[in-house]
Parts: structure tokens; sequence; C-alpha cells
């Protein structure tokens, strides 16, 4: 007697995967989501869906796996860096001049990396050399000082030696060591996995080429992030004598309208727009490349004098009803 099969074999129908799926849902027939998403935010009509901030953060999200490290990282001549000799008082002055939170560390050149110093590690060793001079008079059985005479003798380097040398005072960090051709995004995922949030950027022969942060490819992303010691200048409006304006991306649509006297808010819908760079790539559907031109018809050009792939920096305006 045979048994039945109920190995059903290859005649009940293979289910689809949860992607197919997905995209019968939406309706997406192209064979790549990321290609779908990529149309539906190029497509104005459904610019009620998104805000400009959102358009343009999505966008940065799915251009990310094209990024390699060498598309993100500060290039060597603009490292700034401490040596491994050199003593606290001088890697104080560079902390406090740098305005960075994490600085690498080199031996007797860049070529020759060591790790890095983090200000916190920095200031921890700086507070317990402080800590334990203001208890060791007790400590010692001998009159406590009184706590004006303490904070002079700190500022007299007294117990609290910044002559050390850096290397000394074991605060060096190890740094991550990457090729320039590495994908930006596995970097993101090595430093969120190791919690190392610097790689120095190393050559075919062993040079360091650059240097990248989490901080460079998160702004790849969410654009520049500055913080409370980042300079507030006031953004760039500058009459030329031949009649063009020189003007700063990040310059507020009203104050522009104020100073050169053309409504600039009339020229897009978008309500949430408040600067030129915004207003621009708004108008233009992407970010424009440095040299290019858009102009409005009979209204105004804007030529893109300095900008990167993720943002616009500075442009030339040219009122047209005037020329």
């Amino acid at each position: 007697m045979s048994l039945p099969d109920t190995s059903h074999g290859d005649s009940r129908p293979e289910r689809p995967s949860l992607i197919e799926r997905v995209r019968s849902l939406f309706g997406l027939n192209n064979p790549s989501i990321r290609d779908d998403i990529e149309d539906a935010l190029d497509d104005q009509s459904v610019g009620s869906d998104f805000t400009l901030q959102e358009r343009t953060m999505l966008k940065n999200v799915l251009g990310l796996h094209e990024l390699r490290v060498q598309d993100v990282m500060v290039p060597r001549a603009d490292i700034i860096t401490v040596g491994i000799e050199d003593n606290l008082a001088d890697v104080l002055s560079v902390f406090r001049t740098a305005g960075h939170s994490r600085l690498p560390v080199h031996g007797d050149s860049l070529d020759d990396p060591r790790g890095m110093v983090h200000i916190r590690d920095f200031v921890d060793y700086i507070a317990s050399a402080a800590e334990e001079f203001w208890k060791g008079p007790a400590a010692k059985g001998e009159e406590r000082s009184t706590k004006r005479d303490a904070v002079m003798r700190l500022r007299g380097l007294g117990e609290l030696d910044l002559a050390l040398p850096l290397s000394k005072a074991n605060i060096v960090r190890p740094v991550l060591f990457v090729p320039p051709s590495m994908p930006a995004l596995d970097l993101l995922v090595k430093m969120q996995a190791t919690r190392t949030h610097m790689a120095l950027v190393i050559d075919e022969y062993g040079g360091t080429d650059g240097l990248a942060s989490i901080e460079d490819i998160v702004e790849m992303i969410v654009g520049d992030i500055e913080d409370e010691h980042d300079e507030d200048d006031r953004p760039l409006i500058e009459k030329q004598v031949d009649g063009h304006w020189i003007v700063d991306a990040r310059a507020n649509l009203d104050d522009l309208t104020d100073e050169i006297g053309f409504n600039f808010a009339s020229l897009t819908e978008e309500e949430k727009v408040e600067t030129l760079g915004g207003l621009v790539i708004i108008l233009a559907g992407r970010v424009l490349l440095r040299g290019e031109i858009f102009e409005v018809p009979g209204a105004i050009r804007f030529d893109i004098l300095d900008a990167d792939r993720r943002r616009l920096k500075r442009l030339r305006l040219t009122l047209l009803g005037g020329e």
C-alpha cells in the first residue's frame, strides 16, 4: 500500500518574498525599491508629502551607499594634530584653538600615528591631579591651605605639572585605520561597534591621507552640525560694483528681501524654506554643482560659486528685471 504524497512536490506555487509583497502593495514595479524611492523623491508632485528637509535627508540616506571614506574625510593638510611628546600645556593650547573634542596624536610625523586624545580624558586627568593636590596637605598632617592659596598654586602649575609630556599622562586612546576606498557606511557601522569615533585614512604606501570622524559621516545625511562654540557670523550679503550680489547660501530669505528688494518668497509655495540655499535646491530639484547656473526667467539668475555634493555654500545673484 502506497502512502499519499504529502510533500506537495513542485505543485505548490512559490510564496512571494517580503520585498515582492511590499513592492506589489505599493504598486512599485521597478526591480529596485531604491530606484522607486529616489524617483518618488524627485517627483515634485509629491512635495506635499515630504518637507524639503525630509526629502533632502532621505536622498542623502539613499546616497550614502555610494560614498567612500575619501568622500567624507578631512584631507591631510587640514588635520590638526599634537605630538606624543608635546607637553600638556601645549596640548591644552591646541584644544583651545582647534575647537575639537578629539585630536590625533603622532610620533615624528603624521605618518607615525599613535592614537588620539579626547578632551574628556584630558580634563579628567587635570581634575584628578587637582583633587590630589587639594587633599594633599590634610593627608600629610599639614595645615590645610585656603582655597585662595590652592587656586594660586594651581595657576602657578604647583603640583599640577603641565610640563609633563603627553606620553606620560596615559590618556592616549587607539584610533581606527581604514583605506580611502572603504564604503563610508561600513566605517560608520565599524565605529558604532568599536565605540571609536575617529579613523585615520591610510594610503597604499602606509602614509596618512586624511581623517574621518563619525560626525563627518552623519553630516553627509543631516548637513552641518554646529555646536555652541562654532562662530555664529552673519551670512554674507554683499553687493558688487557691477550690480551683482555675492550671498552666503545660509542667508535668510527675509533678510535678503529687505537687503536686495526682491521678494524671494514669491518664487516657491514651500512655506518651510528659510534660506537661499534651500530655495535654490527646491527650484532646481537638486543640489547644484559649483560653476552651474540656474535661472528663473525674467526674475533672477543664480551662479553657484561654491558647493559640494551635499549643500550650496556661496552664490552670485543677478536680478534680470534690471538688465
